[in-house]
């Protein structure tokens, strides 16, 4: 990979981290019934699961999808399964009041594990290594993975401050269920493009 390759890498990694997709909407949601502390363990999880994520693909990963394509179908299944669960625990959150601790944000493991399952996060990984790495060496893949790893969590951080100040504006019951079925119909949405290509 040359270097001048590197700006452009840094823009796409930019876009694709802060665009919506279901990582950005469940952080959002996260942010606004958990607020920003609670969520961190969420976001390094999306953060450092992605890199993870795009070393093991570019290391060949994707290789047992062009020998096994029925692996690639059962990937999409899985994520559009997991991805509704997500959406109806979204749209059912109860609120959260003041003083108490109700409810759990999404942990690191489960961030990290959920980039596996997620149609995007596979989109943005198999572009990015087929696009930014032309050599497909180790170095370039990892080069890959870091600048995704420093631009991903101020990116999908965004979402996370922008869920925990609408909560502001979420203090109604009413208001707060209405949020949350908007952000699962929005996640649910997002899996078009992946089921109806």
């Amino acid at each position: 990979m040359t270097f001048d390759l590197v700006p452009a890498l840094a823009a796409f990694a930019f876009v694709s981290s802060i665009t919506p997709g279901p990582n950005n909407l469940m952080l959002m949601a996260s942010g606004a019934n958990f607020g920003f502390r609670r969520t961190v363990p969420h976001m390094l999880g999306i953060g450092i699961g992605f890199s993870l994520m795009l070393l093991l693909v570019g290391a060949g990963l994707v290789q047992i999808f062009d020998a096994y394509p029925i692996s690639h179908q059962i990937l999409k299944i899985g994520s559009a399964v997991y991805l509704l669960y997500l959406a109806w625990k979204i749209a059912n959150a109860a609120p959260v009041r003041k003083g108490e601790d109700t409810g759990t944000p999404m942990t690191f493991l489960q961030a990290a594990a959920f980039q596996w399952v997620n149609p995007k996060a596979w989109s943005m990984a198999l572009t990015a290594v087929s696009v930014y790495t032309p050599d497909t060496t180790f170095a370039a893949i990892a080069l890959v993975a870091l600048v995704f790893g420093a631009i991903n969590l101020p990116a999908v951080s965004t979402s996370t401050i922008v869920g925990q100040q609408m909560a502001r504006f979420l203090t109604n019951p009413t208001r707060l269920r209405t949020f949350n079925w908007t952000m699962a119909a929005l996640l649910v949405a997002s899996l078009y493009p992946v089921l109806f290509p």
